[in-house]
């Protein structure tokens, strides 16, 4: 009997010193590659960001389903992954398809299918398990930084879920009507509410909040090495907060902000470097509908100059999650203009989105309170955003962050019809222009020179005076030669 137990206790620890190095090298691994070099703005300059929808990204909806996609990614010219929110979501007061409560429906087989919204949040330093564990989302973050990409966290600060243990055990954290009730994010003075009923308005006069605020995203930055956040709704947090907060990250390291606000001019200060384009967004989207013309782009553009800082700088997209859902998709809003749009805005000063989906010619609204699957087939938009990500990638004359080329309006015979402009740095230049009319336009423009056209690869020339004549929705990008 002794001998058996002591051929045991060998045997344990011959398996404890096999397994002994095994844990290091875990160890060592995590340190050598969960670590891409703190943000570089230089890198930025040239970056395409793409918005994981992870829910909808496969028939899985996981983590790992995604990570082994992202060095396909890299074709496409993507250097930023926003990870729409991951975390566990709220069944209290869970929304359905059509705006309804999820409680309120009395089959219980239907209610299963409601999975509700990604910012209905009862966990800030948790997982969903929809998506996999925590060891799955550092390997989609060590993916991510091997193939030389940053990983954001979508970060929803403005209100909570109503399972959130903040609601049990802090109950002045919140915003409470007359009656001592924690009431949601969108309510008139009376209290009543009228709008996000899934979630619960923090109160941010409230200075033990903020700090428990500030030391969940650190937690995501010092335990699971990801590299900024996306701030929803940053124009409903006040600013000093976000400033606060980008303080004390970036003292454990260098972390890449972006606002998702109507108006981020205030917010750029001292918080985030990148801001959404709703407005420039808006705008394509009333031109593609005869709604507004290409002089009302040149005078947005002109807006856009005098109220931001040189280091100031905006996301451009023709979609995203909010827009698929709930105003349509490309096709539905833009029509005939949305290749035009999607040139545009790569071309632009800032950063091009790609939202899941849209590589591969999405054409549908995705559900946002139940699953729904993207196409997975490769059409006509796929090969056109891996040459804009090349070109993206590789001109000077589309930098778009801290350092951005320069811009500059183009002067045309018709400027309510073509939108023509250039953009110039290190001894590199490029043109867009563009009818950005349903009718054939005839026009004359300031461009001179010899060019290739970068999107077919043929060689032009352009002299003084030269009469051009470009179909509905034509558009050209031209480099040098």
């Amino acid at each position: 009997m002794k001998k058996v137990v002591l051929l045991l206790m060998v045997f344990s620890f011959l398996i404890s010193c096999k397994d002994e190095p095994k844990k290091d090298n875990l160890e060592e691994t995590k340190e050598d590659t969960l670590s891409l070099a703190p943000v570089d703005n230089e890198m930025l300059e040239s970056a395409v960001i793409y918005e994981a929808n992870l829910r909808q990204y496969s028939p899985e909806g996981t983590f790992d389903a995604f990570t082994k996609d992202i060095p396909q990614l890299k074709e496409l010219g993507v250097k930023v992954i926003w990870l729409m929110p991951m975390y566990p979501i709220s069944e209290k007061n869970r929304k359905a398809t059509g705006g309804r409560d999820v409680e309120d429906i009395e089959d219980p087989e239907e209610r299963k299918k409601y999975l509700g919204s990604y910012y209905s949040i009862s966990d800030y330093s948790a997982v969903n398990p929809e998506h996999g564990n925590m060891e799955d989302f550092d390997e989609l973050v060590q993916t991510a930084h091997e193939n030389d990409m940053y990983v954001i966290l979508d970060w929803v600060a403005n209100h909570t879920g109503w399972d959130h243990q903040w609601i049990t055990d802090h109950k002045d954290w919140y915003t409470q009507n007359e009656k001592g009730e924690i009431v949601d994010p969108i309510n008139d003075e009376t209290g009543e509410s009228w709008g996000w009923t899934d979630v619960a308005d923090l109160n941010f006069d409230n200075q033990e909040m903020r700090q428990a605020m500030i030391d969940e995203m650190l937690f995501w930055v010092e335990e699971h090495d990801i590299d900024g956040f996306r701030a929803d709704a940053a124009h409903s947090v006040p600013t000093d907060f976000w400033e606060t907060a980008a303080e004390e990250i970036r003292k454990v390291k260098p972390v890449f902000m972006l606002a998702e606000a109507d108006n981020p001019k205030d917010l750029f200060h001292n918080a985030f470097e990148m801001g959404y384009n709703w407005e420039g967004h808006h705008l394509m989207n009333s031109i593609a509908k005869g709604e507004k013309s290409a002089k009302d782009w040149d005078e947005y553009m002109k807006k856009v100059d005098s109220t931001f800082q040189d280091d100031d700088y905006l996301m451009n997209f023709v979609t995203n999650h909010d827009e698929n859902s709930w105003a349509g998709t490309v096709r539905e809003r833009m029509g005939d203009a949305s290749e035009a749009m999607l040139a545009m805005s790569y071309t632009l000063p800032g950063m091009p989105l790609i939202y899941s989906g849209q590589e591969y010619d999405m054409d549908k609204r995705l559900l946002f309170f139940e699953k729904d699957t993207i196409p997975k087939t490769k059409g006509k938009v796929y090969p056109l955003l891996e040459k804009l990500g090349e070109l993206k990638n590789t001109n000077p004359a589309l930098n778009g962050g801290k350092e951005a080329a320069s811009y500059a309006n183009v002067n045309t015979s018709a400027e309510d019809k073509i939108i023509a402009y250039k953009r110039e740095k290190n001894g590199e230049t490029l043109y867009y222009v563009a009818n950005m009319t349903s009718e054939p336009v005839s026009f004359k423009a300031e461009i001179e020179g010899d060019f290739i056209e970068y999107m077919s690869g043929s060689e032009v020339s352009f002299s003084k005076d030269q009469e051009m004549q470009f179909g509905p929705w034509e558009y050209k990008i031209l480099i040098n030669k």
